[in-house]
């Protein structure tokens, strides 16, 4: 099932579409004959910037994999424990803007070390207070505060001070896929062995590692690549308004569906769950399960920003676009109605294409802005993805509450019907003329 779809996926972008390919990538950068290697500081450049996008995700998702057995410590219903991550997620994403501004008056370095910092003693004042809810819940607020320091300041020193820009980007953005896939098993087999308190005591120590890690490896400043640029290149603010919009609601599927996930697995993969204990002849956790099912559908959407990386740089990126949030929608009225086997082919099909689509997103954001611009765009987009999106922690609450943790997906789908409809707005605002939604651009994550 999931090759087919992505078969009829690369069928429809090839022949139903009127879709030049891309022939020649435009050259952002002069390579040097001898850049074959990354030099010390290039390396220790990516050691940092990797470690804390790693982090910065798995900050962000370890909550959802201890939901259920904080429901118990606290004694609420889930709709109540998912509440309490609000703030933290909407801090996470409307900060970008202000850290952005904050690193280009301080340097990065100094951002990141305010980073590991903070987010350590969060994520430990969180472990000590955990039986104070609402001590717990600025916990977790200052977690997202700082944890929103990573993704403009990190990006923004990769691109600054490293000469194989793309390169860095991508090994990058492979940390950050690690760190979503590794945030639902680490915290679920932790929780198994010692209970939700000591998950959050040990991702504060992780925290604190990176300021070792900027101790033994530390960032000097460089003459980095300057990358100019092209002169004429205004870009389309109409496309990008709209563009703002779909990312927007884009957003609010993603935060929605990856706060639920491994809930929605525990509850509804039970059969799974009873499988494994009679194959194993050993008493197994429901959540260890579950989190380690969402940890492989992680690892699935990971190939699927490989996949939409190359997509984006040989079809057009804006039919591209397009395919990729429809395949969801049925993908989510799949999640709603499936259970154990049948729910991890669905929501394997889901994540694939609703991580995949990050990387043609970015190449459309490059390509509606100009060069000079990219930085701000890009954190712009930060603030709506995970500022905006975290609406959704209330919305999935709510729809817990009222109508059933199936109900959740269905209506993530209907959001999904909507951002369609406002990539086919996109579409036919931008002129099939222009090339610039066909040039590569670097993916962001």
């Amino acid at each position: 099932m999931h090759c087919g779809l992505w078969f009829a996926a690369a069928l429809l972008l090839h022949r139903g579409i009127s879709i030049t390919c891309v022939t020649e990538r435009r050259k952002t950068e002069i390579m040097p004959s001898t850049a074959n290697r990354l030099d010390t500081r290039e390396r220790r450049i990516l050691i940092n910037t990797c470690y804390g996008h790693f982090l910065s995700h798995l900050n962000m998702l370890v909550f959802p994999a201890v939901v259920l057995p904080l429901t118990q410590v606290f004694g609420l219903e889930m709709a109540g424990v998912l509440a309490m991550s609000f703030w933290m997620y909407l801090l996470f994403g409307l900060t970008a803007l202000p850290w952005g501004l904050a690193a280009d008056r301080w340097g990065a370095r100094a951002l990141m070390r305010i980073y590991y910092t903070g987010a350590g003693a969060a994520g430990i004042a969180a472990a000590v207070f955990l039986d104070k809810p609402s001590v717990f819940i600025l916990a977790l607020a200052f977690l997202g505060l700082f944890s929103g320091i990573y993704h403009p300041t990190g990006l923004g020193l990769i691109s600054k001070q490293m000469t194989r820009v793309s390169l860095g980007m991508g090994t990058n953005g492979m940390f950050g896929n690690l760190g979503i896939a590794a945030a639902p098993l680490l915290a679920g087999f932790i929780n198994w062995l010692w209970g939700p308190k000591m998950v959050y005591a040990i991702l504060g120590g992780l925290n604190l590692v990176g300021l070792l890690l900027m101790l033994f490896f530390p960032l000097r400043a460089g003459a980095g690549a300057q990358r100019s640029a092209s002169t004429g290149d205004s870009g389309q603010p109409s496309a990008f308004l709209v563009l703002l919009v779909a990312m927007m609601l884009g957003g609010i599927v993603y935060r929605g569906a990856t706060v639920v996930l491994p809930a929605y697995f525990e509850l509804k993969g039970m059969g799974i769950w009873d499988w494994l204990q009679a194959a194993g002849g050993r008493e197994l956790s429901p959540n260890l399960v579950a989190t380690g099912l969402v940890s492989l559908i992680y690892l699935i959407g990971m190939l699927g920003q490989y996949a939409g990386g190359h997509i984006a740089d040989r079809y057009s990126t804006r039919y591209s676009y397009l395919v990729f949030h429809a395949i969801t929608i049925p993908a989510a009225v799949g999640i709603s109605l499936a259970a154990d086997l049948p729910l991890v082919i669905a929501a394997g099909i889901y994540v694939f294409f609703l991580l995949g689509v990050q990387p043609i997103e970015n190449t459309l954001v490059a390509s509606f802005t100009p060069k000079k611009f990219h930085h701000s765009a890009f954190g712009l987009k930060f603030v709506l993805t995970f500022g905006v999106g975290s609406l959704a922690v209330k919305l999935v609450a709510a729809l817990q509450n009222r109508a059933g943790i199936e109900s959740i997906f269905s209506v993530l789908g209907m959001i999904s019907l909507l951002l369609v409809m406002t990539v086919i707005v996109l579409i036919r605002k931008t002129s099939p003329r222009r090339k610039a939604d066909e040039l590569a651009a670097t993916p962001v994550v």
